[in-house]
């Protein structure tokens, strides 16, 4: 019997390859979408693997034979009151992952680490309040402590470990952690979520390469070999006559209606000009891209190996003042164009704050203006993580399509109020139409949104044959994983298992990955599937 070693093309949007050099193009029915199966020997003959420390070589028999078992063992495990979790969870922590595209640094690392990090810089934490001293409950306090009485309020933390019911409380303050558990003088969800990062924030950048690499290694070992990572806010130099030519226009709009969001697009677009020539020009703004450059280029030394790549997005804050929204963002745009490791750009914060409704479309326009100056720049955008009640039914009109259609967004981010959205068929027609991926993440969305199980938008996109990825936005608060994500899409929707493999290929496809990094990665995926469906095939 011949041996072939298996390279796999990447195909379209929920296009499944088959390790089958036998199975013939089949159309799969299923509840959420069809999956077309092709044969790689078939199509384009036989390969060999450029990675030979990964490659496997296995006979087209055994491979399909491999595929079946793994199929079959799969679908018993996610089969109506299976009641075999523990099976689909050790399933799912073993599965090719590919990679994590929509991921933030700072809310990826758990507490236990940032509070190392406060032992590590001579840090300590607040132990109670104290309103005349500005001292908060669980608030870090970054100055170096002299005074002995003031030093009582505030423990190391080798003395917040020994008090078990402080150092849990500080864990479920710091995260999401017990917070379904714990119903008395709670926090909105979403307020929760938002307000643990101003808690760790003030350690969040104290080694980021560090932190880089404990990630790394948790990817790892979660069969992951890619991570994209919203890492840090890009520089903000501002210019006060600009700026304030741009928080003019929302100035008289603090409550604004979407009805009341009239812009004057050429009025913009001049100002957007003037801005941006003077911001090309002016040596501490373009000392401080330089140093941004340089400072990602630090925080990512040696984390890429053979077989694991990072890169990251830059973003800005969407509840920043205009002129500081856009002067960060040319930051972005110009800094992504200088250093390769700088794949995307984003938007972050909550989408519901007040000048985050208020001035969603102006962004919208400052990121499709810059991105006339700066062509080559990938735009990842935090669109539609809104739902009804958290605002009032005319916020939840166009914010996904804004993103697509003005802003030139090339994945989005969430993606949660599409079936709100005016003209909703349309815009998945839309959607469809460019390729433009969404990001689930189905752990936040059901913590800060309220939106699960069959009200989440995933089996939507999915019937409508948009390209879905699933990913972890910040586990860290989350107390979550990758592999989790996969276990809650997996027992939740039902995906066969080709579906569930081809959304694992979408988180390479869809990255902002060089095209060759991308094919590197879908190549070495193959051989991590040829491994995963023989390892599955020999389960009892």
């Amino acid at each position: 019997m011949k041996k072939i070693s298996f390279v796999l093309s990447p195909l379209f949007s929920f296009t499944l390859i088959s390790l089958s050099a036998s199975l013939s193009t089949t159309s799969f029915a299923a509840p959420m979408m069809s999956v077309e199966l092709m044969s790689s020997s078939a199509a384009a003959g036989n390969f060999s693997s450029s990675s030979s420390s990964n490659s496997v070589s296995i006979s087209a028999a055994q491979a399909k034979k491999n595929l079946q078992a793994t199929r079959a063992y799969y679908q018993s495990l996610i089969a109506p009151h299976s009641k075999r979790g523990a099976e689909l969870t050790m399933l799912m922590t073993m599965l090719p992952k590919g990679g994590d595209i929509h991921h933030h640094y700072t809310g990826a690392l758990y507490a236990e680490v940032y509070l190392d990090w406060v032992a590590t810089q001579g840090y300590c934490v607040y132990r109670e309040n104290n309103a005349t001293a500005k001292q908060e409950k669980f608030r870090i306090e970054v100055k170096a402590i002299n005074d002995p009485e003031l030093a009582k309020n505030c423990w190391k933390p080798e003395t917040i470990r020994k008090d078990n019911l402080f150092y849990r409380e500080l864990l479920m303050t710091w995260s999401d952690l017990d917070f379904d558990t714990h119903t008395h003088q709670q926090l909105p969800p979403d307020q929760q979520f938002f307000n643990t990062f101003g808690y760790f924030g003030a350690v969040s950048k104290f080694n980021t390469n560090a932190g880089l690499r404990s990630l790394k290694e948790r990817a790892q070992a979660e069969n992951q070999q890619y991570l994209e990572t919203m890492l840090k806010s890009a520089p903000i130099t501002e210019n006060a006559e600009f700026s304030a030519r741009l928080d003019a226009i929302t100035a008289k709009n603090s409550l604004a209606t979407p009805s009341a969001k009239a812009l004057d697009v050429s009025e913009l677009h001049a100002i957007f000009a003037a801005y941006s020539s003077f911001l090309a020009k002016d040596k501490a703004a373009q000392d401080a891209i330089a140093a941004y450059v340089e400072e990602v280029n630090q925080d990512t030394k040696d984390i890429d190996s053979a077989d694991f790549d990072l890169r990251v997005q830059t973003y800005v804050s969407r509840n920043s003042t205009p002129g500081k929204t856009f002067a960060g963002l040319y930051a972005a745009f110009a800094a992504s164009e200088r250093n390769p490791k700088i794949v995307g750009i984003n938007i972050v914060g909550p989408e519901h704050g007040l000048i985050a409704l208020r001035d969603y479309q102006l962004h919208m326009h400052m990121f499709g203006y810059l991105k006339t100056l700066f062509p080559k720049a990938r735009l990842a955008m935090h669109a539609g993580e809104l739902n009804l009640g958290l605002v009032a039914p005319e916020y939840l009109q166009s914010h996904i399509r804004d993103a697509l259609e003005i802003a030139g967004a090339e994945r989005i981010g969430h993606g949660v109020d599409i079936a709100y959205e005016k003209d909703a068929v349309q815009l998945l027609a839309a959607l469809k139409q460019r390729k433009a991926a969404i990001e689930i993440n189905l752990t936040s969305n059901s913590f800060i949104l309220g939106v699960k199980e069959a009200n989440h938008p995933v089996t939507l996109y999915l019937r409508h044959g948009i390209p879905v990825v699933i990913s972890s936005d910040d586990m860290g608060v989350s107390r979550n994983n990758l592999s989790n994500e996969y276990i809650l899409f997996a027992s939740r929707y039902q995906p066969n298992y080709d579906q569930l493999k081809s959304i694992v290929y979408n988180s390479i496809r869809y990255s902002f990955m060089s095209d060759a990094d991308k094919q590197k990665h879908l190549r070495l995926l193959d051989q991590k599937f040829l491994q995963f469906e023989a390892k599955v095939a020999g389960l009892k």
